[in-house]
């Protein structure tokens, strides 16, 4: 393990985890986690999970979670300062994706302090290749809002004319396609939409959203979704 420490500075270093099948770590993943001196994840109940699986004894795990990441994102960088390497996890996938991470991505920014994104797990990518629509243009939009903004949200999608990726929960996947439908243009559109990626229960379905209720509406439905809008047929 002394080799391994030799090859990676003090730094800060943001680390894709998986977003189910606990095998999608990477070796460098794996040697960073294992060499860092402080770990900040969004939940240290889950982090631990995931480096017992692997045998790693954290050093330090520091929790860094939506609602304090501005005030412990200076306190890593500081910590980077003094030579330490700081490794960042969110709970499944790569952080700053629908997950803790930009802010503390921006304030190593503003402090000068060096960082990596490693490659790794993340849901979309997965997805939208599965699909089989077009990869030459496509945009991701994140989950649609709980509450406030989320018809504002769901009606831009009738805007868009390249293909489109999103996130939904289970609990609001059904009011999200109950939605889709009502809309003529979105309606026309074709579908795929995959979930619990990567574990041994995924499951995809394809078509409109009419038919993708039907679908959905005959499943126990667990898991987060990935939607997958193909384009506008002109």
């Amino acid at each position: 393990m002394k080799h391994e420490e030799r090859q990676y500075d003090p730094g800060l270093y943001l680390i894709p985890t998986p977003i189910g099948n606990l095998e999608d770590m990477t070796l460098r993943a794996l040697r960073l986690l294992s060499v860092s001196e402080i770990i900040a994840c969004e939940d240290t109940r889950v982090t631990g999970q995931l480096l017992k699986q692997y045998s790693i004894i954290p050093q330090k795990l520091h929790s860094c979670r939506e609602h304090n990441e501005k005030s412990i994102s200076e306190f890593l960088c500081n910590e980077v300062k003094k030579g330490k390497r700081v490794c960042y996890v969110s709970d499944a996938g790569t952080p700053g994706i629908s997950d803790p991470g930009m802010i503390l991505i921006q304030t190593a920014i503003t402090m000068g302090t060096p960082y990596h994104v490693l490659p790794g797990a993340t849901a979309l990518i997965p997805a939208l290749v599965q699909s089989g629509f077009s990869t030459d243009d496509w945009c991701f939009v994140g989950f649609p809002p709980h509450k406030k903004g989320r018809d504002s949200f769901i009606n831009a999608l009738s805007d868009r004319k390249n293909v489109v990726i999103l996130y939904e929960s289970p609990y609001r996947i059904l009011d999200l396609f109950n939605s889709l439908q009502s809309s003529q243009t979105l309606n026309a559109r074709q579908y795929y939409v995959v979930r619990e990626l990567t574990k041994k229960f995924e499951q995809s379905f394809r078509g409109n959203p009419t038919e993708i209720l039907q679908l959905l509406t005959e499943q126990n439905i667990k898991g987060e979704f990935v939607i997958v809008i193909d384009k506008e047929n002109i």
